[in-house]
């Protein structure tokens, strides 16, 4: 196994790394919408944080020498469905080659983020 890490995205805030690769497929931890210039959320809305999850998610698969699209499976987490169609406007223009993928909502995420997204990548 080989642990990912780059600075480009935000540090894992936990006991966990940012990514795992094994057999070739990285396997990245849940981003949130941290900038990692700041080291703290800074967009507000579904659109800006979806956005920054997705920056935070390329560099992290280019760490691990992977891509977008290059991804088999995305697991997405929102804290309010009613942000569905907002969230895939934006999704859409970073996995544009549709890799299967989970969707719910869940109660609270991290920092009270509207969403964190986790990715299965081929290397």
């Amino acid at each position: 196994m080989k642990v990912v890490s780059t600075e480009k995205a935000p540090a894992a805030i936990g006991p966990y790394s940012q990514a795992m690769v094994l057999n070739g497929v990285v396997y990245t931890s849940g981003q949130i919408a941290i900038d990692p210039a700041v080291g703290d959320v800074t967009a507000t809305t579904i659109e800006g944080q979806a956005e920054q999850v997705m920056k935070n998610l390329g560099e992290v698969l280019k760490a691990a020498g992977s891509s977008y699209e290059k991804a088999v499976k995305t697991t997405c987490f929102l804290a309010d469905m009613g942000d569905f169609a907002a969230f895939n406007e934006i999704y859409g223009k970073y996995f544009t080659g549709k890799p299967a993928r989970s969707c719910v909502a869940v109660k609270t995420l991290p920092k009270n983020v509207l969403c964190e997204v986790e990715v299965i990548a081929e290397v």
